[in-house]
């Protein structure tokens, strides 16, 4: 599929509402509108009320998705969308936006797996990504290890057996009144920290590639809670420590798993994927082994519509071209 079709994609699996246009291989649009404002005073998403968000916003990105790309509806060749995993309906605002354009110009409607969009980002940017390759898919509900064979052929080598890496940099930002979303509020705070200043876990399971994140949390509430007011650490301090253990843990099982699988390149995906910390340790391991390495930009490695389109562009789909056939995928990470 590449060639000079005009592909419109959506995403709207959590609390982005994202469209992006993309023209071959130009991303002539991605906007995200993001809802953080919105639910920081809850110190997390409220499924109803992301909901709501996305159905009074998706209109009017629309329009003016398609007004800065100078283009009108009709020149539209090719409808994606996420079709989840994800908040039942955050997706269905989406789903149903999309799938009524697709309808009205009768154009083809393609179907995109969220995750599998984290894992097609660094193609927006960089067209040489090709299999084999590993990949380190990092979000807030995902926390996933995947040997990619070739387009299409998918397999799961780890997984969390509790929490996300996203999770547990939420739940200890908002245990620690450090902001929504946890991951950039405890990297802001952790610059110039030391990170090895405080003795954290780097948990295993008994699965060489899962992960488990829940007692590392745990270790790091307690360590909060039996502070003596005499101790000398500092929030920086307390923050790099705790994102360092998170971005070792992380590394340790991919590092194995790229060790195991013989493979010469890597790329990773999802919002954690933004981490500057994680970004830097995952660079210095590919050029120490001399692997090639594909990661998103930050702003392309949380959730946008251009790794939906891109996705839909190299036929990365969970459907057929028939509107009639497609339904949603309502699986709630």
């Amino acid at each position: 599929m590449h060639d000079d079709k005009i592909i419109l994609g959506f995403e709207t699996s959590c609390d982005e509402t994202a469209i992006a246009i993309m023209k071959g291989d130009e991303l002539l649009v991605n906007t995200i509108s993001s809802q953080i404002d919105i639910h920081e005073k809850f110190g997390g998403v409220v499924p109803e009320v992301a909901s709501r968000a996305h159905a009074e916003m998706i209109r009017n990105i629309f329009h003016s998705s398609l007004n800065n790309a100078n283009l009108q509806i009709s020149d539209i060749d090719i409808v994606s969308t996420t079709d989840g995993p994800g908040l039942v309906g955050s997706l269905v605002v989406g789903y149903n936006f999309a799938k009524s354009i697709a309808w009205s110009i009768n154009k083809p409607f393609f179907t995109v797996d969220h995750m599998v969009g984290h894992l097609a980002a660094p193609l927006i940017e960089n067209k040489t990504m090709k299999p084999p390759f590993l990949t380190l898919l990092v979000s807030g509900g995902h926390t996933q290890i995947v040997f990619v064979e070739e387009w299409g052929s998918y397999q799961l080598l780890g997984t969390t057996i509790d929490d996300a890496a996203g999770e547990a940099f939420d739940k200890l930002s908002r245990f620690c009144g450090f902001g929504f979303p946890g991951g950039p509020a405890i990297q802001k705070i952790g610059e110039g920290g030391d990170p090895s200043k405080i003795e954290l876990p780097r948990p295993k399971t008994k699965h060489a590639y899962n992960y488990s994140f829940s007692g590392l949390k745990t270790a790091a509430t307690n360590f909060l809670n039996n502070l003596d007011i005499d101790d000398k650490v500092t929030r920086a301090d307390f923050a790099a420590s705790y994102q360092e253990a998170i971005v070792d843990s992380l590394l340790s099982n991919f590092v194995k798993a790229v060790k195991d699988t013989g493979v010469k390149s890597i790329s990773g995906g999802g919002g954690v994927m933004a981490n500057s910390r994680l970004r830097e340790k995952m660079n210095i391991f590919a050029e120490e082994k001399e692997l090639n390495i594909y990661l998103p930009t930050p702003k392309l490695s949380t959730d946008n519509a251009a790794m939906i389109c891109v996705a839909a562009q190299n036929n990365l789909i969970t459907n057929d071209m028939n509107i009639d056939d497609v339904r949603l995928n309502s699986i709630i990470s």
